[in-house]
């Protein structure tokens, strides 16, 4: 009976969804028309004749393999660092560092615009002509070889969000008893403190952290459109949740958008698996 609520919205807006788009990637459906099976067709065109969907792909991986680590490893430091602040100061390292996740990735691209925009009035390039570094304006937003880098720098600065919470709250919930203990043990420094008592004591917030930085990597894209355009520059910053939108949202091809969907979805069950076995606990 308590579950009930939870199982039947679980079944409404996750499994039925996930499922139904299994089953159309299998065919092809234009809204329009009725489904038509066409067994593997979607997943053969998407890997073998999708020159830009292997793009997507790649340039996800890159974004996935930068800002998922590194991002997950601010949120856990900065996290650290402020529970070392006396409590109340506590609240309000907590709004500043808290508050850039909750701007919108369109108004957070528009304030970095101004900084990465492509001439001399950009604020970067400003400053790097004025101190020598550059004798003119960089393209940071035309260059396909700086367009991710910017993505990724806009997106680290928005990653401080509900996992860096989790590990705030974490960190509150170690017994501090088990601090001084490890003293008696032979603790001595707080290197040795995070590794042998924090990090084992907060191995829930660590995998629930862990999951929102693989799910938040891999679904970025309404930055890279605010920023580089849609499509960006010889497609330097699609992605694909971006290509799942082309053929979704603008082309309507909804049986080739729910194989993209799906190989999405494989990609993130992945990793979220890996990351259940690295952070659960033993017999769990």
């Amino acid at each position: 009976m308590f579950l009930a609520p939870f199982l039947l919205l679980f079944v409404l807006f996750i499994a039925l969804p996930t499922l139904t788009s299994l089953g159309l990637s299998f065919t092809y459906y234009n809204i329009l028309e009725p489904p038509r099976f066409t067994g593997l067709s979607n997943y053969r065109a998407l890997f073998a004749d999708d020159d830009i969907f292997i793009t997507a792909l790649l340039n996800t991986l890159y974004f996935a393999l930068i800002t998922g680590p590194v991002g997950y490893g601010l949120a856990f430091f900065f996290a650290w660092m402020i529970h070392q602040v006396p409590t109340k100061f506590r609240a309000y390292y907590t709004t500043v560092f808290y508050i850039p996740s909750l701007t919108s990735g369109v108004a957070m691209a528009v304030v970095w615009l101004v900084i990465f925009s492509n001439d001399s009035y950009g604020y970067l390039n400003s400053l790097l002509m004025t101190f020598g570094f550059i004798m003119e304006p960089i393209q940071w937003l035309s260059d396909v070889k700086l367009i991710m880098p910017v993505i990724i720098s806009i997106s680290l600065w928005m990653s401080l969000g509900t996992g860096f919470l989790a590990f705030l709250a974490g960190f509150e919930t170690i017994n501090r008893e088990l601090y001084d203990a490890g003293k008696v043990d032979g603790i001595r420094s707080r290197l040795q403190e995070m590794w042998y008592i924090t990090i084992p004591s907060m191995k829930p917030q660590m995998l629930f952290g862990a999951v929102l930085a693989v799910v938040g990597s891999f679904k970025v894209g309404e930055i890279s459109m605010a920023v580089a355009g849609f499509p960006s520059p010889l497609y330097a910053g699609h992605t694909i949740i971006l290509h799942l939108q082309d053929y979704a949202v603008i082309r309507y091809e909804m049986g080739y958008a729910a194989a993209i969907s799906v190989v999405l979805f494989v990609l993130i069950f992945g990793l979220g698996r890996l990351c259940f076995k690295v952070f659960s606990s033993k017999g769990e």
